[in-house]
């Protein structure tokens, strides 16, 4: 009898052991060791099959809303969950501030002390970035860095002045990579006080998704490039990140296409709508029309107007000086990017705005102008149509300038933006390292800085966003720019190219200069600018689960 039951023991462990390795595989890639009963509560579980549960949890998420446009001096904004219904069949369950994807829309004007509070109802924490806007270090929202992530139930009021007019957005830079793809994002627009009026003003943001609802950082395990074990790092590791053996593992004969394998995101969207309910841009003949171009995804997208000549006034919130006329010519806005462009609405009838990406999920990508009174529609979608693409660098024209190649410089750096594999797994590198043990650039307030840019990955893009300052781009693999003066928050280099860039260092603090296809910055390429003498008044808490990138 005593065999017999020890028999049944022991099958009934082989059972329970099998079934826990079943578990723990549908669970892969889900971190639940910091979670609270309240958290698995309330914790987001479309990515798992999850069968009944799954869809029970989504028919409990409120439905998005419509983007709301707020105005005045003071806001709230609330990040909380909803169901998003993208038209085209597709709902995902997505984090949102406000309830819409995008965010609400905050409207502020030039010289306007601003108060937001960040209320968070999520069962994670967040912050908001203010991308492109320059504030004090202090407002920035970058976790263990500048501030404590804003925890479950709690509210964070940031404050600044809108200095700088035009288009920018504001986005969580907690854990962004996968925050952001959630659709934690919003737009920011600073009306300015010299601007060129309009009459019809419509805001575009850019977006790709994964139909499936699965992360992109599914089974991708960069945790030991951002970790606090990173950063105390070992004399072994370093020497691995810094020398001979991170050239050798460079040097590899490895399939580097997978640097940039974004097939996973097969959802493009305007505004968060897929081309069976696009976006509709009412204009009336005669009318004065700007397109604010937002990139929140982490892919660039190449953007046709059909049948409008019109200007490009301002990217990253800077104006171009004397913009030439434009037709039948791709605009390319890269992940973090901002253009806007201004036409005349003197084509009645309906008029596509369209994605010309080299990809099938570029169709979605469409908004359509339609006239008031007006049932003619005299155009087709063409997204596979090859228009030839305005060169940002060339276009303008020249006028006296803050900086230039000659001019003399406190801080020379050099940017080596570059791919790797480290224990199996890609990461991305500045000066073969990555953060945080990259080598940051040290400052002191008044230093004129410049940097050179070089991207030596085999394929992939980096998009480099510097936060609390504008940079001038100077050259282009090794030749002057052209066109107008040429400043930006956010530069876009491909592969092989090289770009000097130069800025003022008058906004102290520490502040982040990374690569704003996230999954890169994730998994290494962020740096930091840091201000000699700055002391901050901010505390990091342990307890906080502080997550910079």
């Amino acid at each position: 009898m005593k065999k017999i039951w020890l028999t049944l023991m022991f099958s009934l462990l082989v059972v329970i052991g099998v079934a826990c390795s079943n578990s723990e595989g549908s669970m892969k890639g889900h971190d639940m060791s910091n979670m609270n009963e309240e958290d698995m509560n309330n914790h987001d579980m479309s990515n798992m099959n999850t069968g009944k549960g799954e869809e029970s949890k989504k028919e409990k998420l409120p439905s998005t809303q419509a983007t709301q446009i707020k105005t005045g001096k003071e806001f709230t904004l609330t990040a909380k969950e909803a169901t998003h219904d993208f038209g085209n069949g597709t709902k995902l369950p997505v984090w949102t501030y406000d309830g819409s994807v995008p965010g609400s829309q905050i409207r502020v004007k030039q010289g306007d002390k601003v108060k937001v509070n960040l209320k968070n109802e999520l069962s994670e924490p967040v912050t908001i970035h203010w991308h492109g806007l320059p504030v004090p270090n202090s407002q920035d929202g970058i976790p263990g860095v500048t501030m404590n992530a804003v925890q479950p139930g709690k509210t964070f009021t940031y404050e600044f002045t809108a200095s700088t007019p035009r288009t920018y957005w504001y986005h969580s830079h907690q854990d962004s990579v996968n925050q952001i793809d959630k659709g934690l994002y919003g737009t920011l627009i600073v009306e300015g006080k010299d601007e060129e009026k309009v009459d019809k003003d419509y805001t575009l943001v850019l977006d790709e998704w994964i139909s499936s609802g699965e992360s992109s950082m599914e089974g991708m395990d960069h945790s030991s490039m951002t970790s606090d074990k990173d950063t105390k790092g070992t004399d072994d590791s370093s020497k691995s990140m810094d020398g001979m053996n991170m050239d050798m593992d460079m040097d590899m004969d490895m399939d580097m296409d997978m640097e940039d394998d974004m097939s996973m995101y097969d959802l493009y969207t305007i505004n968060g709508k897929s081309a069976k309910n696009m976006e509709t841009l009412k204009v009336t003949e005669g009318d004065t029309v700007k397109l604010r171009l937002v990139n929140a995804g982490y892919i660039s997208h190449k953007i046709h107007v059909h049948g409008y000549d019109f200007k490009i006034v301002s990217t990253d919130g800077q104006p171009i000086n004397d913009p030439a006329i434009i037709k039948d010519q791709t605009v390319t806005v890269a992940p973090g990017e901002r253009y806007d462009l201004v036409f005349k609405a003197n084509n009645p009838g309906t008029s596509y705005i369209e994605s010309h990406d080299d990809t099938d999920a570029a169709k979605n990508m469409v908004a359509k102008i339609v006239y008031n009174n007006s049932e003619k529609t005299n155009d087709k979608q063409n997204p596979k149509e090859s228009l030839p693409n305005i060169d940002i660098t060339k276009y303008g024209k020249t006028t006296k300038s803050d900086f230039s190649l000659d001019s003399k410089y406190d801080v020379d750096y050099k940017m080596n933006l570059g791919t790797a594999m480290k224990d199996n797994s890609m990461v991305y590198t500045i000066n073969n390292r990555t953060y945080p043990n990259t080598e940051p650039l040290d400052v002191k307030e008044g230093d004129l800085v410049k940097a050179t840019l070089k991207n030596t990955s085999k394929s992939a893009d980096h998009p480099m966003h510097l936060h609390g300052h504008f940079f001038q781009v100077l050259s282009k693999n090794g030749k002057p720019i052209e066109g107008s003066p040429l400043m930006k928050d956010t530069l876009n280099v491909k592969p092989g190219e090289e770009y000097v860039v130069a800025f003022k260092a008058d906004n102290p603090g520490n502040w982040m200069f990374h690569c704003h296809d996230l999954h890169h910055a994730s998994a290494g390429m962020v740096t930091e600018v840091k201000y000699k003498g700055y002391k901050s008044s901010f505390i990091p808490d342990s307890n906080a689960n502080n997550k910079p990138e």
